[in-house]
């Protein structure tokens, strides 16, 4: 997301130099993950006039990541219990994702953990299981330095140093980046700063 950024302040000292682009009214829209570097950008450039955060996040990925875990899973019918182990689950390697900077201890750790939590499959849950290309494709993802950066990114301290006019809109159905928290996140934020043009809807 910090490579995004670079590319997207890249963008923005090129539009300055178009003879036909007003440089005063040059704005970002960002979706998801575009929501959450599009203030990264603002914060740092005041070249930036405006923002549209669409599906933007104001909560950190770990709390995130939670909320893509739990509501999935009671859309499928899942039961407190199920819901509560996997979200501990998922705490387990978010703690080795933030503990352990070295890359391959990472995969190493994080694929251990997703090893012994299939082991406690059922032999009826494991024959369903591709179990070789399920560990790869996630131990892929988490141990990956963009999720790293995405667990350990804490949105509000960037929003706090946004100062130009900021419209936030999130779906009510978004099971992904949940509305209210990530909304409510965002304006307190935006407020905390001194920020007040700005609109959220959900």
């Amino acid at each position: 997301s910090g490579d995004f950024a670079r590319d997207v302040l890249a963008g923005v000292e090129y539009l300055k130099t178009r003879k036909e682009i007003d440089p005063k009214h040059i704005g970002l829209i960002g979706h998801s993950e575009g929501g959450t570097i599009a203030p990264m950008v603002a914060a740092q450039s005041p070249d930036v006039a405006f923002l549209v955060l669409m599906a933007g996040t104001g909560i950190t990925g770990e709390r995130i990541f939670e909320g893509q875990i739990a509501t999935p899973l009671r859309v499928a019918g899942a039961d407190q219990v199920q819901i509560d182990a996997a979200i501990q689950t998922q705490r387990r390697g978010i703690e080795i994702i933030k503990q352990e900077s070295d890359p391959e201890l990472r995969k190493q750790k994080i694929r251990k953990l997703i090893e012994d939590e299939l082991a406690k499959l059922d032999e009826a849950q494991n024959k369903t299981v591709d179990h070789s290309a399920l560990v790869e494709s996630q131990v892929a993802m988490v141990a990956s330095p963009w999720f790293r950066f995405f667990i350990l990114h804490d949105p509000p301290t960037v929003l706090r140093k946004v100062k130009c006019p900021v419209l936030a809109i999130n779906g009510e159905l978004d099971t992904q980046v949940l509305a209210k928290e990530n909304l409510s996140a965002i304006e307190q934020a935006l407020r905390e700063a001194g920020n007040t043009r700005f609109t959220d809807k959900e």
